[in-house]
């Protein structure tokens, strides 16, 4: 920012929340990104890629000090919980209601920091808000919200209406069908820059999820020390960012399927082996098998106590996903043990591995084992590590998932924590 009057009332509106104990939560994220106004050709209203964020100075001179407080928390929820990423696939079904559902949940837990509103409103045009706001998400997440108004929409253009998802509510009063497109083809009144977020480089991406990362644990600090313990609400979708440990078996199913499955059909001639010894008759996939697939415990000797349930779960991922090959390399800094798993042989790959490793790490070895002992490259890439090695400065071209036991984010791949 430079010093004009406008990017001095966001200045003052930045240092305001961040002293205020109720907004303290939020004191970190206000400082990722830019923060820059710009003309009204550029940016009419409020704008974010999920890292910086632009103000059109027109709407912002419009703007009254509460409402204006408002909008700042609006644009930096968007950022905290990380939205333009997480549920980029919910904007590729539906922009519209993607945007919509993004800001219910972000505008319900802003009014509940401060239902009194001595320190945020919702900004009004014209005396009426025009922001969404509907009291029947509270407590939802932004995936839950975009399936309730998906359902809403598929019911009025049954009936023949117009399908709109929604009209901007009051406080406190739920919103009802209807509703005014805004610009760019969403019910908003700030923007929301998913085409912004999709070209941040990866290594941008990676650098932005650290600082979001750091910068929500330090406002959390901040916000127990100056409310207690207790205190304060704390919405689901931060909640789970702040959790210590992630479902990490959920994820792991979810980047296996994403990745690698192949099928998409299902019969009930072969019953799903899964659930058979619960007394439950499931049907099994029927499609082609995915290919080849590589299972890499850490074999150093810090990850033996993870390494049972993490192969267990493996196991039964595989027996959904049906891979041609699984390659189980055991590496420290070498690959210790390689043992490959086919066909009906995968039904006793936790009973008859044999783990070998024990020596120091290095996870290079690993990826250059698989570039030069692997027939074909595999499908995915799934490594089980303390995290405490050496990375390879050259990504590899097939998906990598990385299941860790500590805190560290390797430089590359998808990342999972898991606790032993």
């Amino acid at each position: 920012m430079t010093d004009t009057k406008t990017e001095r009332r966001l200045k003052k509106a930045h240092i305001t929340l961040m002293r205020n104990p109720k907004f303290a939560l939020w004191s970190g994220i206000f400082m990722v990104g830019k923060c820059e106004v710009v003309p009204d050709s550029v940016c009419p209203t409020a704008m974010t890629n999920g890292r910086d964020v632009y103000y059109g100075q027109s709407f912002v001179d419009g703007l009254d000090e509460r409402e204006l407080h408002f909008v700042v928390l609006h644009e930096a929820m968007h950022k905290a919980l990380r939205q333009l990423t997480v549920w980029r696939k919910l904007f590729e079904e539906d922009r519209r209601l993607a945007n919509c559902a993004a800001d219910y949940v972000i505008n319900l837990m802003i009014m509940s920091f401060d239902p009194e509103e001595s320190l945020v409103t919702l900004p009004k045009r014209n005396g009426e808000v025009f922001v969404l706001y509907d009291l029947k998400y509270k407590g939802m997440n932004t995936k839950q919200v975009f399936d309730l108004l998906k359902q809403e929409q598929e019911e009025r253009e049954r009936e023949g209406t117009d399908g709109q998802p929604g009209k901007p509510g009051k406080p406190g009063k739920p919103g009802k069908p209807g509703g005014k497109p805004g610009g760019g083809g969403q019910e908003s009144f700030d923007y929301h820059d998913w085409e912004g977020a999709k070209e941040l480089s990866s290594e941008e991406k990676k650098e932005l999820e650290r600082e979001l990362d750091q910068a929500i644990r330090q406002g959390e600090a901040l916000h127990k020390k100056l409310n207690g313990k207790g205190a304060g609400n704390m919405s689901r979708e931060l909640g789970d960012l702040l959790a210590p440990q992630v479902n990490w078996k959920d994820q792991l199913r979810e980047f296996v399927k994403a990745t690698c499955a192949a099928k998409d059909t299902s019969s009930w001639a072969r019953p799903n082996r899964r659930y058979i010894s619960q007394g439950i008759y499931m049907p099994s996939w029927q499609g082609e098998t995915i290919g080849r697939v590589v299972v890499a415990p850490d074999a150093s000797g810090s990850c033996y106590g993870a390494q049972e349930v993490f192969l267990s779960e493996v196991k039964s991922i595989c027996d959904e996903v049906r891979p041609s090959h699984v390659d189980l390399l055991y590496w420290d800094s070498r690959v210790a043990g390689h043992e490959t798993y086919e066909g009906s042989e995968l039904e006793g790959l936790v009973a008859s591995t044999r783990p070998k490793g024990g020596g120091g790490t290095d996870v290079n070895a690993l990826f250059v084992y698989i570039k030069k002992e692997l027939p074909i490259l595999p499908e995915a890439c799934i490594v089980l590590t303390d995290g405490y090695t050496p990375f390879p400065s050259e990504v590899p071209p097939y998906p990598v998932l990385w299941v860790v036991t500590s805190d560290i984010v390797p430089p590359f791949g998808k990342c999972i924590r898991i606790e032993e």
